[in-house]
């Protein structure tokens, strides 16, 4: 750098010195030499780097998500959008698509846009955690470099804030295409949509953009505070599972059965408290005309109390467990897996 440009980027520093402690703080100092310029390019690009390995690894996991817990979600929408009376129960609704549709289709029925749609939807999730994670750091005090429970909830509802412009119309095509199967098809009658690309050419012709989009809203109220239990249980149970050093008192590795657990029970966690929100939007986004979330709320109490806003919820849990292992096992293994091979 010129002695000029050296010497004005010097006084920009001293009055960004002279400022409160708590604006000097967030205020990034301007390069004075080529060396602080150097540095401060390569953590630049370490951090670009460790961005699209969060991205990659949270696809990864959004992908062994999908494989694994697809058939749980499938039998939840079911039941959740199913008149009453319909099915009896899980494992009759599991029965009657398998019966229907046969192995396949009544297990992976509507697999398509998850699988099209996790990749995004989880590497977002991932990044938006760790870019929540920065901004704690940044506008709060960390002890001990590292989150308490409540920042690390702070930093998982931030992920979900990204995630939810991919989540909603995703979610409304998978929706769509899962109920879809429940309709007893006259003889020589096609299904309604053909696949998840024909969902959104007919959604977009019936209702432009904002009905592709329709329960934006709902996935946010359910995803910002799931993603913040969801996160801050993974955090709380692998920090408690985490091998220590009596001698050193380092904290050793992780293994891979821990890692499964944590993750298991942060599904769990997530879907408790946001049930029956995601009862809501699974019915606004496959009702048709225009319903209002006050409407859709009215009709299912409506419809069984209280009780109805957990049609379900077992297939749910049963999905939260292993879906989630797999998520942050498939997280875990990929970064691994850079680690060695980019170092």
């Amino acid at each position: 750098m010129s002695s000029s440009s050296s010497s004005a980027a010097s006084q920009v520093n001293k009055k960004i010195d002279s400022l409160p402690p708590p604006v000097t703080g967030h205020i990034p100092h301007i390069p004075e030499t080529k060396a602080e310029l150097k540095e401060d390019l390569i953590e630049v690009k370490e951090k670009s780097f460790a961005g699209l390995r969060s991205l990659a690894a949270g696809g990864f996991g959004g992908v062994c998500a999908v494989i694994v817990g697809h058939p749980f979600d499938l039998i939840k929408v079911r039941l959740q959008t199913a008149e009453r009376g319909v099915y009896n129960g899980a494992v009759d609704a599991l029965r009657k698509s398998i019966a229907k549709d046969g192995l396949r289709r009544g297990l992976y029925a509507g697999v398509s846009a998850p699988l099209v749609g996790v990749t995004p939807m989880f590497a977002v999730s991932f990044w938006g955690y760790d870019v929540g994670k920065g901004l704690v750091r940044r506008f709060s005090t960390v002890r001990d470099n590292q989150l308490s429970v409540a920042q690390v909830s702070a930093a998982g509802f931030f992920s979900a804030i990204p995630m939810t412009a991919i989540t909603a119309p995703f979610e409304r095509v998978k929706v769509l295409l899962q109920i879809q199967g429940q309709k007893t098809l006259a003889p020589g009658e096609k299904p309604k949509y053909s696949g998840g690309t024909d969902v959104v050419r007919q959604l977009y012709k019936e209702g432009g953009i904002r009905s592709v989009f329709r329960g934006s809203a709902a996935t946010l109220a359910r995803d910002g505070p799931g993603s913040a239990a969801y996160f801050a249980t993974y955090e709380y149970i692998k920090r408690k599972l985490t091998p220590v050093d009596p001698v050193t008192g380092k904290a050793g590795d992780l293994s891979l059965l821990a890692v499964t657990a944590a993750g298991g029970a942060a599904g769990v966690a997530m879907w408790i408290p946001v049930f029956p929100i995601d009862t809501v939007k699974s019915r606004l986004q496959t009702a048709e005309g225009n319903p209002s979330v006050g409407g859709i709320i009215k009709g299912v109490y409506r419809n069984g109390g209280y009780k109805a806003f957990f049609p379900g919820f077992g297939p749910a849990l049963a999905r939260a467990v292993p879906a989630n292992a797999a998520t942050f096992l498939g997280v875990e293994v990929a970064h691994q897996f850079m680690n060695k091979t980019f170092g």
